[in-house]
């Protein structure tokens, strides 16, 4: 038993001591939490989910890796000391189209072993662009990068200059031609061809030599102008840091070309999309919609991106950079969500802006999305292969495509809500895991298990 004494000591001191140790407890707590929301580079803590229960897509262990092959890097055998003549590429369409254009000539032009001039855009009007390569591109950079694997000049002797080229266009070729067969015969004959290449030409049948010459010529011999490059570094910093560049693709053109039903978009997103739709892009109804659209043709909206990127464990405060043209439709089912979003239009003068050509443009979005902390697109054209293929080039894993497919087949299965956030975790971890989903050229990037 206690004595009076020391009964009345313990009940004194405790009541002294019990809002000491509150505030302690308090002071403790305001101090360990966090000041800013954490980093989405961050593996979260165990309690720390995304609302679908999903843990954080950029936290888990990858078990492969793209990463650029070592042989086509290394010396080449030298070219023959004479050339069959000169060949001009002619490129058409977007940047990344004129770019994917290029990349094959470089090839074609070592295969038939030509001299190449500097290559021409041909840019459709739908493009409303003007600008040639030297407007976007280095030369003298491209030259240099290109020596050994392929002849690159500027200029050609007066009596081949003064004329025309002979051309040779092979975008509607199908399935596999052999161009030394089909177009060489025409620079024996002319000297100069300007040539444009193959839509889907198969590579894997190229000499070593030619393929390395691709590679080189695509990924290490295409830079920027200083011009364009300054403005884009420029955008690259008015970004706060850090962010995911976002390729979000729902133009009407593009719905209309998809030839997808889409019941739940406005009055005003369903008439530009009948608009642009046409006589030859009618909407397929039935099976064959189902069909087409389980088989991942069908874009998805931003709203639906913003549900799978939520599914993926990317805050909701995250930074995004849209890497999109004009015309974007149900923006505010992506913007209501993910509030901290950044564009070209907001973060550069007016003045800037009106200036810049499409391609420029396009250039700016590129260069930010190989930049970027991490890369998402819900599509996967020109730009995207472009830019992920950069992006393993320099390292940079933290890239995905969204899987159309993934997302159509388990809502038609009557997923929704967690259910269809779980399987959608799932989808994206198994292909982020493993290094799918980048479609890179096998002969320019080697699989590395980790």
């Amino acid at each position: 038993m206690w004595s009076t004494a020391a009964w009345w000591w313990a009940h004194h001191h405790i009541r002294l001591l019990l809002p000491a140790l509150f505030l302690a407890a308090a002071l403790f707590f305001f101090l360990a939490s966090p000041r800013s929301s954490p980093s989405f580079f961050a593996l979260p803590a165990s309690r720390e989910h995304s609302p679908s229960g999903s843990r954080l897509i950029w936290a888990q262990r990858r078990l492969a890796e793209w990463r650029p092959c070592e042989w086509w890097q290394t010396a080449m055998p030298a070219a023959p000391s004479t050339r069959n003549g000169y060949i001009r590429i002619d490129c058409y369409g977007g940047l990344n189209q004129l770019r994917r254009d290029l990349c094959d000539g470089i090839a074609v032009a070592r295969l038939l072993n030509a001299t190449m001039v500097l290559p021409k855009f041909e840019v459709a009007a739908y493009w409303n662009e003007s600008s040639g390569f030297a407007d976007v591109f280095d030369v003298d950079h491209f030259i240099e990068q290109t020596r050994g694997y392929v002849e690159v000049v500027k200029d050609m002797p007066e009596e081949i200059s003064l004329k025309e080229p002979f051309k040779v266009d092979c975008r509607k070729r199908k399935g596999h031609f052999d161009y030394v067969e089909t177009v060489l015969p025409a620079l024996l004959e002319h000297r100069y061809i300007s040539l444009t290449p193959a839509m889907s030409q198969r590579k894997d049948r190229y000499p070593a030599h030619v393929k390395a010459c691709y590679c080189q010529g695509c990924y290490n011999a295409l830079q920027l102008n200083k011009k364009v490059e300054a403005k884009a570094m420029e955008l690259l910093q008015a970004i706060p840091k850090p962010f995911l560049s976002l390729h979000l693709r729902f133009e009407p053109d593009m719905v209309a070309y998809s030839r997808c039903e889409y019941s739940a978009l406005s009055s005003k997103s369903l008439d530009v999309i009948e608009a642009a739709r046409g006589e030859d892009r009618n909407v397929l109804i039935g099976d064959a919609a189902r069909l087409w659209r389980n088989r991942g043709k069908c874009p998805l909206t931003p709203s639906e991106t913003a549900f799978i990127l939520q599914a993926l464990g990317i805050p909701t405060e995250t930074n995004i950079y849209l890497a999109a043209g004009d015309g974007l439709m149900e923006l505010e089912g992506f913007t209501s969500i993910y509030k901290n979003m950044y564009t070209k239009s907001s973060l550069l003068t007016h003045e800037d802006f009106e200036r810049m050509h499409g391609n420029t443009k396009a250039a700016l979005d590129y260069y930010v999305s190989v930049n970027s902390d991490a890369y998402v697109t819900t599509f996967f054209g020109n730009m995207d292969k472009m830019v992920t293929a950069m992006r393993t080039m320099q390292g940079l894993q933290k890239t995905l495509v969204l899987s159309r497919r993934a997302f159509a087949n388990y809502t038609a299965a009557g997923l929704a809500g967690d259910q269809l956030a779980k399987a959608m975790w799932d989808a994206h971890r198994e292909d982020y895991i493993m290094g799918r989903g980048l479609a890179l050229p096998e002969h320019c990037f080697c699989e590395f298990k980790l």
